[in-house]
């Protein structure tokens, strides 16, 4: 016998179909990256430096986005909670470590060549649209994740042993990145976007970035 969702399960699905479709983006992603052990060493350390160059000094710019933009009080609390991590335990220092220790350094020329999609990320964060920036910063912790073990084996193909950075994001992304799917629905409830919204538009211009760090055009 068919039995019509409640609003609250509706919403539910909703969220559960965007969640999916997010992580399906985030496994492409990880699907596509080149193999390691056909990198050269430049190869390798431009990887690292591109995506030093875009987290070191966005991430935390880009969280706190998601803050202001957050309407209820309990997804302020969460995502405030995600950004004292970050400051609390130098999380910019630990990436700055990270990519010392592997020589790689971000170069003006690593700036350079992800200069136009960091600068469209940082004009969307802006906006701040709320679902659209929680669903992003979603998408990130997710992909950061996953993305890890594979950050750190060009690191230790670098000469690294410092993977202080890889392993606790290998740990606490996975919470961050469940919490912020509650953050998307509380925010979905309060303010439900309208039917035509690209709610994907910030994943968009963010995976465009991640492929430029992964391959410089």
């Amino acid at each position: 016998m068919y039995v019509p969702l409640s609003p609250e399960s509706s919403l539910e699905l909703s969220v559960a179909s965007i969640e999916e479709k997010t992580t399906a983006i985030i496994d492409e992603l990880i699907d596509s990256l080149p193999d390691a052990k056909q990198l050269s060493g430049e190869e390798r350390r431009g990887i690292i430096a591109r995506y030093t160059s875009v987290l070191e000094g966005n991430f935390i710019y880009w969280m706190t986005a998601a803050v202001i933009a957050a309407k209820t009080e309990q997804s302020q609390a969460m995502l405030l909670e995600n950004l004292v991590d970050e400051v609390r335990d130098a999380h910019p220092l630990m990436l700055r470590k990270f990519a010392m220790a592997a020589h790689a350094f971000p170069t003006d020329h690593d700036f350079l060549a992800v200069h136009e999609d960091l600068t469209r990320v940082r004009q969307f964060m802006g906006r701040l649209s709320t679902v659209k920036v929680v669903l992003t910063m979603g998408f990130f912790e997710g992909f950061i994740q996953k993305f890890m073990p594979y950050l750190a084996y060009l690191a230790r193909q670098q000469g690294s042993t410092e993977m202080e950075y890889t392993d606790v994001h290998g740990v606490c992304d996975i919470e961050h990145t469940e919490e912020l799917f509650k953050v998307l629905a509380a925010e979905m409830a309060v303010a439900p976007p309208e039917a035509d919204a690209d709610l994907f538009e910030g994943v968009s211009l963010l995976r465009t970035l991640i492929e430029h760090v992964i391959r410089p055009t």
